[in-house]
C-alpha cells in the first residue's frame, strides 16, 4: 500500500516504474521478477520478513482473544521461505496441475508460457503436500472444497496443545 515500508523498499529495489499512480503496478513487477531469479530472490528478501512480522502480529492478537482459537494464515510461499515452521500445523491447499494452469492464466489473463513460468517458480504442489499435516483438494469445484474445509476445520479443534490428535 502507499506509504508503506515495503513499498517504499520496493520501489527503492526496483524503481518507480513499478508503480502506477503512487500504487503498486503488480503486473509490472511480476514480469520483473518471474523473468529474472534474481530479482524475484530479492523480491521475497524484502517482502517475507515484512510479511512474517504482520502474520505474528495478527497471530497474537486473535490469541490474545480467543487463546483456544484457530488463526488460518493463506500465503502461497510459507514453504519455500521457511515461514511454516512458526505454526503448529500446515494445511496445503492443491489442485491437479491442468486446473491450476487454467486458474492461473484466467485469474491474472496470462499466457500459457506465462503462466508455465510462474508456476515453475514455486516448489511444485506434491512437493509441498509433502510438508502438509493436512490437505485440501479444489480440483473439484467448490461444494467438494468447502465439505473438504469444513472436514480439516474440524480437526484442527481436535489437536491438543502439542499438536497432537486428541480422537
Amino acid at each position: 500500500m502507499p506509504g508503506t515500508e515495503g513499498l517504499e523498499a520496493i520501489e527503492k529495489a526496483f524503481g518507480n516504474e513499478i508503480l502506477r499512480d503512487g500504487v503498486l503496478d503488480r503486473a509490472k513487477l511480476g514480469a520483473i521478477v518471474f523473468a529474472d531469479e534474481k530479482k524475484r530472490l530479492l523480491l521475497n528478501s524484502i517482502v517475507h520478513p515484512l510479511v512474517f512480522a504482520e502474520q505474528d502480529r495478527w497471530v497474537r492478537s486473535i490469541e490474545s482473544s480467543d487463546p483456544d482459537g484457530i488463526a488460518i494464515i493463506d500465503a502461497a510461499l510459507l514453504i519455500e521461505s521457511g515461514g511454516y515452521r512458526r505454526f503448529d500445523k500446515l494445511i496445503v491447499v492443491w489442485c491437479e496441475s491442468a486446473i491450476q494452469l487454467a486458474r492461473l492464466m484466467a485469474r491474472d489473463g496470462l499466457s500459457k508460457a506465462e503462466a508455465e513460468k510462474r508456476i515453475s517458480a514455486q516448489m511444485p504442489q506434491e512437493e509441498k503436500r509433502r510438508y502438509a499435516d493436512l490437505d485440501i483438494d479444489t480440483s473439484n469445484g467448490y461444494e467438494e472444497t468447502r465439505q473438504k474445509t469444513i472436514e480439516v476445520f474440524g480437526l484442527l479443534r481436535v489437536f491438543d496443545d502439542s499438536g497432537r490428535n486428541m480422537r
